[in-house]
């Protein structure tokens, strides 16, 4: 089989060709492939020169004997280390939906008004690692606690393989602290629900027939700006046969929000529809249960000690506050090499 550098250097030279769009076949999937290829060839690069750079330095640090630079080096060693770690991931983002951008949604579950606090405390905690990451967002529906945070909350992921990554974050989340909406200050434990859903490629289209879905306006809430709430811009789909709604009000128009809306429907729809054939994504998102007491995957505990645990891969850390302001690497690297040694049967 063909080297990635190889594989590479001839899809690029066949999108360069004349008459590449001009043809039938599946150009977008090509592109999508290309894109894929010279991301890993890129890092493949960047570890090389990286390693080069460091050799240069430890020779240097030798023929000087210069403690400083010996210590340059080491610095230099560790990020080459990381690199190394961040490349072997990528190796393993090899699912049919792993280079597919997402739809992640958040919900409150059994805890009242903590639990609605803790969808908005996980949406920062997501967000936080989105920018840290270089992914782009959007929000494209919420709908606010009655007296603070959010019920839920829906956002739009696009990047480098936010599928792959993002996916075992798929589930109930649990966290344990002492209630700030309890005057009694005693420990609360609430719930929240994390749910992924790949985007729909171009070619995975789904038929939705229009006698098979209510389209809803109403006037959007929260976040959008005046005009936004004085007309009746938001959009809920209703889709009959599976009971599926889904709500956009973060566009300007009616026809926008309808649009994402019905993306959004598409991608669930198609879920669905990979459920059926794909028993290891059956198994994941089944896996989220109830959003209650015993089906966690994960628990942060702020009180009566510091932890958050991984009750699938055991990894915990005392960092909390660290984990809460986005460095949720850990546990979404844990994943992976866990999901990778089952599928080599190790």
């Amino acid at each position: 089989m063909p080297s990635l550098r190889t594989q590479y250097e001839e899809l690029e030279k066949a999108v360069s060709a004349p008459g590449f769009w001009n043809g039938g076949g599946d150009q977008q999937k090509v592109i999508s492939r290309l894109k894929d290829l010279k991301s890993t060839v890129s890092s493949f690069d960047d570890l090389r020169s990286s390693a080069e750079d460091v050799s240069v330095l430890l020779e240097l640090a030798e023929e000087e004997g210069d403690e400083k630079v010996l210590g340059e080096v080491a610095e230099s060693v560790e990020g080459l280390r990381r690199k190394v770690e961040r490349l072997e991931l990528r190796t393993y983002l090899r699912g049919a939906h792993d280079a597919a951008d997402v739809y992640l949604s958040l919900h409150a579950g059994a805890g009242g008004t903590d639990s609605c606090d803790w969808v908005e405390m996980l949406l920062r905690m997501y967000t936080r690692w989105m920018e840290r990451n270089g992914y782009k967002y959007s929000m494209l529906d919420w709908l606010p606690g009655e007296e603070a945070g959010l019920k839920s909350v829906t956002l739009e992921v696009t990047g480098d393989h936010p599928y792959g990554y993002l996916q075992g974050e798929m589930g109930v989340h649990r966290l344990v602290r002492i209630s700030p909406f309890d005057a009694n200050k005693r420990r609360h434990t609430s719930f929240a629900a994390v749910d992924i859903v790949p985007k729909a490629a171009e070619d995975e289209g789904v038929e939705i027939n229009d006698a098979d879905i209510r389209v809803d306006y109403f006037k959007a809430s929260g976040p959008g700006g005046q005009k936004v709430n004085k007309t009746s811009s938001a959009v809920r789909v209703v889709h009959n046969p599976t009971g599926i709604i889904v709500q956009c009000q973060n566009e300007r128009s009616q026809h926008q929000n309808r649009r994402v809306a019905m993306e959004l429907l598409a991608a669930k729809l198609l879920q669905l529809k990979r459920k059926e054939r794909e028993e290891e994504l059956q198994a994941a998102y089944d896996a989220r249960g109830q959003i209650a007491w015993g089906n966690q995957i994960r628990s942060y505990v702020l009180q009566p000690y510091t932890m958050v645990k991984d009750h699938r891969t055991n990894v915990e850390t005392g960092k909390v506050q660290g984990v809460l302001d986005g460095e949720i690497d850990l546990f979404v690297e844990a994943y992976l090499r866990m999901k990778a040694a089952k599928r080599s049967g190790r």
